[in-house]
């Protein structure tokens, strides 16, 4: 009898500890394999960017996945952005145009530039746009690039959080706020065309329009 109780605990424990053998067996072939998957992700994402094919480690996230927050804190918690000659014009845009106004202030006159890039009526990069009529009286489409100062950046804190802002705008990774405006100016003042314009948003020091030209797309 106890030597039937002895073959049988043998067994079970044989069997306990071969499948304690087989589990840790695949804990450690799903750690390989996490570690694998990673470190290829991180290969891709680099070769992507070489490529120019994502202009950020930012643009590799998809948008639905990011919480975007209009505070400071938040903006001020993004990592540095980079880019090319598209994000550089709209961070300038934004620290001349906007630098004073709040986060979604910022967002909001950035969707601006962006929606007249995908406008017919308006050249189709940033740095067309925001120079569009530069050096011709009466026709800049931005105030700070006639009004005859030199553009010089004075608060470098400010310029680096407008660059952030101008990075996720261009990556589509805001939230659209201002319902396709195109056009916009301070509450200031009362320009005449804002009389036949579509009024979309009010944001901040801004009061943000829509044009009413009709096309064939709408």
């Amino acid at each position: 009898m106890r030597l039937f109780y002895k073959i049988t605990l043998t067994f079970v424990l044989g069997l306990n500890l071969g499948s304690l053998v087989a589990d840790m067996g695949l804990a450690a072939n799903e750690d390989r394999y996490a570690a694998k998957t990673e470190q290829l992700a991180t290969v891709t994402e680099r070769r992507m960017r070489e490529k120019g094919l994502v202009a950020s480690a930012a643009a590799s996230v998809t948008p639905a996945a990011r919480s975007v927050e209009f505070s400071k804190n938040w903006i001020d918690a993004q990592p540095d952005p980079d880019g090319g000659n598209e994000w550089e014009c709209l961070t300038e845009a934004l620290y001349f145009e906007a630098r004073g106004e709040t986060v979604k202030g910022q967002f909001a006159v950035a969707e601006v530039i962006l929606n007249r890039v995908k406008s017919e009526r308006f050249p189709g990069s940033t740095c067309g746009v925001i120079n569009q009529g530069t050096g011709k009286k009466y026709q800049c489409q931005f105030t700070y690039t006639c009004d005859g100062q030199k553009e010089t950046i004075h608060e470098p804190r400010a310029y680096e959080r407008v660059s952030k802002v101008a990075r996720l705008a261009l990556d589509g990774a805001a939230p659209k706020i201002t319902k396709g405006a195109t056009h916009y100016h301070t509450k200031a003042v009362n320009p005449r065309w804002s009389r036949v314009y579509t009024k979309t948003a009010s944001i901040g020091t801004h009061i943000f329009y829509r044009h009413t030209w009709r096309t064939a797309s709408n």
